[in-house]
């Protein structure tokens, strides 16, 4: 194993500590805690709250192409991290400082940029550790890498609500930015063990040139799909919150937070990261060659039966019954279920089919699909909203729309990846051999 790997994966416990625990308490915070410049409450309705959140979360995936220029063409990938997780930082004080709206537009452009810009630079830099000799322990870094993400989440999905509650959205957005910084400081200590990848000066004409636009061509009628995918998994933690504001919330005589049932994604994710690298795919692959396109194919069907469970939960809630927060828990394991068969599997897909001069390039493109998803998500939300301030669609007829809209694609998207070839590129390696898609 790589010796830079552990400085890595700590890195990336310590920001998505930071980042989902900002993340989980946004919504919450610009419904119940949001100022005015004059430090009354100026708070947002339910529909307002997801049009700027999930913009918000588009703009954070726009600017992983900021960040890919920047590593790939001038600075090399380890000083792009540094220099923009500074910027990170920067955003999380921002919004520990200011409870404002102002505060809130600051804070998130930063944490936009510096999130976006990092994200592709580091999940390449993963595969930048790796070359012929151990290429057959990639998959399992991806896995493992894909742990820690989630691994750092956990107690921040817990904690974050909690603080914001007890004490205040200063303190809430004070301790996410103390991990930034923590991060930080960990990748920089693990600056002498990586294998740097020099920037490439002719990056921008490499992107530019045939193969390039080929490889983007090829990549982009996968991750177009994708987007639709994380149009729904992403509103797990604004609309699946709001939903459980209004859910009986008792466990064990204790009331949890709306946002702490986000908690449940987490973990899922680190029992089933083992279960299916090790049982579930084993399983599967004995019935029938079990590809990467497959794996996303039959992640994006799984998707749209969380939201159908969201809808009739929803159904349950606007006739006027009270339901309990564990019906949320089936839509959970089932959301969490997709997300290891969609996103871990396109994380590694957009590595290895990338060209060695285009990896953080081509990471750049796969995270644009999670900007298109949000990009969607925050457009529905906008046209909701008629001019009289009435809703277009009703809180279940939304879930049926997204539920439907994750059917389609699930279906046109198994048709694209019965004809696409998939090709493997690492770090030394020639021409790369064509596999069976």
């Amino acid at each position: 194993m790589p010796p830079g790997i552990p400085y890595i994966v700590g890195n990336e416990a310590a920001e998505r500590f930071s980042y989902y625990g900002m993340r989980g308490i946004l919504v919450v915070f610009m419904t119940k805690y949001l100022l005015d410049s004059s430090g009354q409450l100026a708070v947002m309705d339910d529909t307002e709250a997801r049009y700027w959140y999930h913009l918000f979360l588009s703009a954070a995936y726009v600017f992983p192409l900021l960040g890919a220029v920047l590593a790939d063409s001038l600075l090399g990938k380890y000083a792009t991290i540094m220099l923009l997780s500074i910027v990170y930082c920067l955003g999380h004080a921002a919004l520990a400082i200011d409870d404002t709206r102002m505060g809130l537009l600051i804070g998130l452009s930063l944490i936009a940029v510096g999130s976006g810009g990092i994200k592709p630079c580091v999940s390449a830099h993963v595969g930048d550790q790796f070359g012929p000799s151990n290429q057959h322990l990639l998959s399992r870094v991806f896995s493992w890498f894909y742990f820690a993400i989630n691994l750092g989440s956990v107690p921040s999905t817990i904690l974050m609500p909690w603080l914001l509650k007890e004490y205040s959205p200063k303190i809430a957005f004070g301790v996410p930015g103390v991990l930034m910084l923590l991060a930080t400081l960990v990748f920089w200590l693990g600056r002498y063990k990586f294998v740097h990848i020099p920037p490439n000066r002719n990056f921008l004409r490499q992107v530019c040139s045939r193969q390039g636009l080929q490889v983007t061509a090829r990549l982009a009628q996968v991750f177009l799909f994708i987007a639709v995918f994380w149009s729904l998994y992403d509103q797990t933690s604004s609309a699946w919150i709001q939903q459980a504001d209004k859910m009986d919330r008792v466990v064990f005589g204790y009331e949890l937070q709306a946002a702490q049932i986000h908690t449940l994604n987490p973990i899922i994710i680190l029992v089933f990261v083992p279960l299916f690298a090790y049982v579930v795919y084993p399983a599967m692959d004995r019935v029938f060659p079990l590809t990467a396109l497959r794996k996303i194919s039959i992640g994006m069907f799984v998707t749209a039966i969380s939201f159908c469970i969201s809808a009739w939960i929803q159904q349950q809630l606007s006739a006027g019954v009270q339901v309990h927060i564990g019906w949320q828990v089936p839509a959970y394991l089932v959301m969490g279920a997709a997300e290891v068969m969609v996103s871990i599997t396109g994380l590694e897909f957009a590595y290895t089919q990338a060209p060695p001069a285009l990896k953080s390039f081509v990471m750049a493109l796969y995270l644009l699909s999670i900007a298109a998803g949000n990009l969607l998500t925050a457009v529905v939300n906008w046209f909701l909203k008629a001019p009289d301030g009435s809703l277009r669609l009703n809180e279940t007829e939304y879930y049926w729309f997204f539920a439907g809209l994750m059917l389609v694609a699930a279906v046109l998207f198994a048709g694209v990846a019965c004809f696409y070839k998939e090709q493997t590129y690492l770090q030394g390696n020639g021409s790369p051999p064509a596999d069976e898609g």
